[in-house]
Formats: structure tokens, C-alpha cells, sequence
């Protein structure tokens, strides 16, 4: 089944913030939030276990559970299971993403690609979400930014027991589709090239940003539209950067970064666009996106977020940086 067909609309609701990313978010805060999304008629969420150890899929659980089942999507990772006993969160293996859920669970994460990791990450996740069932499973963090030289490695782990498992689960009609949910490419184009199993779609987190696009625009979308499958967008904002924030891909922005994100809102500000309209209405534009899903830990985000999908953005904007050479010339531009 195709990602677009599966998906309720084109916006979504990232639940990473939930897991207490980068603060403590009291709990009445991150319950208003998923109100407001639903509010707002957002019907698609992502989460994963790995968002403050189970605190995301738990919060989301709780804020869903009285909904009506048959009007949400769901998507949510595997790769990890949480145990009761608790760890140093500041020894996990987080790679570059060491300290961004330190403000989550204390328990313990244990990082499983093999087939049974992944069926008891599913049971796991299936209880936390307060759910029967979730429609989209993505194997997460399969790539070097997590796991350095022995990516290769976990790779081929995944290989031989997470994507048999969630392949064998899709066949059986208990999920409707699985893919990668990673912030890199290089896991996209290698398990396109497999010839089984196969999946149906991806969530590509940063990668394809008003920021950040070239690698994924000319190595990736190409082939994953002429398959017929979909990406999902993650962190459009790329860690807020886009829209006034200290970080871009985890870390705080450095200059280089700041000076374009610079130029593109001077452009902006010309033009009267807003920074969330830009970043998410050119991450849509390419047809083999099929949702973009920005995190929000306050409600007022929400608001924004539709509004900006929704923002009249003029062609001129869209010529002006591509004049400036701030997107690539063979980006496709919203018309």
C-alpha cells in the first residue's frame, strides 16, 4: 500500500519533543499539546521508544486513548526495547544524539535490530501507546550518526531479523507498511537495493530541509518515487534552527549555518513569508514526500504549524532563493 494512501494528510505530529527533548516539559504541557494537534484535525503521529525512554509513546497514550481508534495513524520505531531497571542515561549509546533526552526515563534501552528485539519492541510499544495496533513500523537510527563505523554492521543485523519480522507482519495485515526512520541516507539507498524484503517507506529526518536537501535530493528521492514508495519528512525545521532556534542537528548552530539561515529569513522577511511556511511547504513540494511531521512540545506550535501550511508563500520567494543559490537548482519549488 502506498505511504500516501496509509496517510491521513501531509501534516503530521513528531512526537520526540514529548520525551522531554532538551527539557523537562511538565505533563499537563505535552497532554495540551496532542489536544491541540487533534484540535486542530492533525490525525497522524510519529513516535518512538527511544523519545525519552517510553515517555513520548507513553504521554501520547494517555492524550489518545479516549479517540476513536479508526480516525488516527499511528507510526512508531523499533530497534530498542525499554526495561524496568535503570541506567546512567548519560551512558547509553545515544551517538550524536548523546544528551538530548537526558530530561527522560532513567530506564534502561537496549538497542536490538534481531527479530524477537523487534517483536518485543512492537508488544511494548503497543501497551505505552495504548493501542491494539500501529500502521507504520520504522527501524530507527540504522545509520552512522548513531552507531559510527559499525553501522555496516547493524545494518545486516536489521537485515536478516527486523525487516523479516516487519516484513512478515505486513503480509499478515498486522501493520500496513514499514521502512527506515534515520537521519541519514547511505541505510535508504542500501536497503533499496535488496531484493527482499522490501519496504514501503522511509522517514527521513533532516535530510530534506530548506537547510539541508542536496544529498538526499539527488541520491534518494529520485528512487523511492520511481518505486512508487513515500518519505515521511522528520525535523523540517531542521532542531529548530530554520525557525529561530540554538540547534541545528542536535548540536548548537555554527556560523557557516547561521549565516544561511540568515540570508533565507532576510529573503523571508522581504517577502512577508514566515520561516515555517518556507521550510515546510519546500519539503512537501518534492512528490515523493509525502507528510512532513515538526515536533511541538506547547500547544501554540501547533497553530502555527497548520497556519503555515496553509500561508500564500509568493513564486517570487521561491526565485529569489534559487537566484541566491540558497536551494539547490534542481529542488522541486511549491506553485
Amino acid at each position: 500500500m502506498a505511504l500516501k494512501d496509509i496517510l491521513p494528510s501531509s501534516l503530521g505530529f513528531g512526537a520526540a519533543p514529548l520525551g522531554n527533548m532538551f527539557r523537562d516539559i511538565p505533563e499537563d504541557e505535552a497532554r495540551a499539546t496532542v489536544e491541540a494537534a487533534w484540535t486542530d484535525g492533525i490525525r497522524y503521529y510519529d513516535n518512538a521508544p527511544f523519545y525519552g525512554a517510553g515517555l513520548a509513546e507513553i504521554r501520547m497514550g494517555d492524550a489518545l486513548k479516549d479517540k476513536p481508534r479508526d480516525q488516527y495513524v499511528i507510526s512508531t520505531k523499533v530497534g530498542r526495547y525499554i526495561l524496568d531497571e535503570i541506567e546512567d542515561v548519560s551512558a547509553r549509546e545515544q551517538g550524536e544524539k548523546a544528551g538530548v533526552f537526558s530530561h527522560g526515563l532513567p530506564n534502561k534501552v537496549v538497542n536490538d535490530y534481531s527479530h524477537d528485539g523487534t517483536l518485543r519492541s512492537i508488544e511494548q510499544s503497543l501497551e505505552r501507546l495504548k493501542t491494539d495496533h500501529i500502521e507504520i513500523a520504522f527501524v530507527h537510527d540504522l545509520a552512522q550518526d548513531f552507531w559510527g563505523d559499525r553501522w555496516l554492521e547493524k545494518f545486516e543485523e536489521a537485515r536478516n531479523g527486523a525487516f523479516k519480522a516487519l516484513d512478515r507482519l505486513r503480509n499478515e495485515g498486522v501493520i500496513k507498511a514499514w521502512g527506515l526512520g534515520v537521519n541519514k541516507v547511505e541505510p535508504i539507498e542500501l536497503v533499496l537495493e535488496l531484493d527482499e524484503p522490501k519496504p514501503d517507506a522511509f522517514l527521513l529526518a533532516g535530510r530534506y530541509t530548506l537547510l539541508d536537501h542536496d544529498k538526499a535530493l539527488q541520491r534518494v528521492m529520485p528512487m523511492v518515487a520511481e518505486r512508487g514508495l513515500g518519505v515521511v519528512v522528520g525535523g523540517p525545521y531542521s532542531s529548530g534552527a530554520l525557525v529561530g532556534g540554538p540547534n541545528f542537528e542536535y548540536a548548537p548552530i555554527k556560523p557557516d549555518m547561521a549565516a544561511k539561515i540568515a540570508k533565507i529569513k532576510a529573503i523571508a522577511d522581504r517577502h512577508h513569508v514566515s520561516m515555517k511556511a518556507a521550510g515546510l511547504q519546500f519539503s512537501l513540494a518534492n512528490p515523493a514526500v509525502a507528510a512532513v511531521i515538526p515536533g511541538a512540545s506547547q500547544p501554540s506550535r501547533i497553530a502555527e504549524d497548520s497556519a503555515a501550511l496553509k500561508e500564500v508563500v509568493p513564486a517570487d520567494f521561491w526565485r529569489e532563493l534559487r537566484a541566491e543559490k540558497l536551494v539547490n537548482p534542481a529542488a522541486p519549488l511549491p506553485v
